[in-house]
């Protein structure tokens, strides 16, 4: 099982947010979390991502339960959460905001082919490329949408979990209830 969530119980103040949350993502598998503004998509998100402490239940990654951890240790376990919002730096180029993701070093230990690099993220998103002398706050929505997505990728091999719904790098049993 590459990502695991069981019974996940997360709460704002008093308020039972997320109510028993599970779901099982599968290597190599999509999943999309559905729902209305206020359902809990993004918290379910937060919660395993660790920027939200879940009050119960399991995010188990890759056989290890990360529920409750700090955000920086979810992110070195290889989970990346990319937000909804544009999150750019506006007056960096497009690759200086892309260096910004990239770990120290990794550029030079690329080889292995699992290794999200500038030039990686480049092949993947050829729009980027073609902009990458250019101010981040003259990128379009869409291409700015990109960036943070790319960002994920390059710090975590396993994929990222953007925000918006979507879990990138995996798949799709699921159930609680949200909201």
């Amino acid at each position: 099982m590459f990502l695991e969530v069981e019974d996940l119980n997360t709460f704002y103040g008093a308020s039972h947010v997320l109510q028993g949350v599970s779901l099982t993502v599968n290597e190599g598998e999509i999943v999309s979390l559905l729902g209305r503004n206020g359902m809990g998509k993004s918290t379910a998100l937060k919660s395993i991502m660790g920027l939200v402490k879940p009050k119960s239940g399991k995010v188990i990654f890759k056989g290890k339960n990360l529920a409750g951890y700090p955000p920086y240790k979810v992110a070195r376990a290889g989970i990346a959460y990319v937000p909804e919002e544009r999150r750019i730096f506006p007056n960096l180029s497009v690759l200086d905001n892309l260096a910004m993701g990239v770990k120290a070093g990794q550029s030079k230990k690329a080889q292995d082919g699992d290794t999200w690099t500038v030039d990686r993220v480049f092949h993947h998103f050829p729009m980027l490329k073609e902009r990458a002398n250019s101010k981040g706050s003259l990128l379009s929505a869409a291409d700015a949408g990109h960036r943070p997505v790319s960002d994920g990728k390059s710090r975590t091999p396993s994929g990222g979990r953007t925000d918006g719904g979507t879990l990138p790098a995996s798949g799709s049993r699921g159930a609680g209830r949200a909201g």
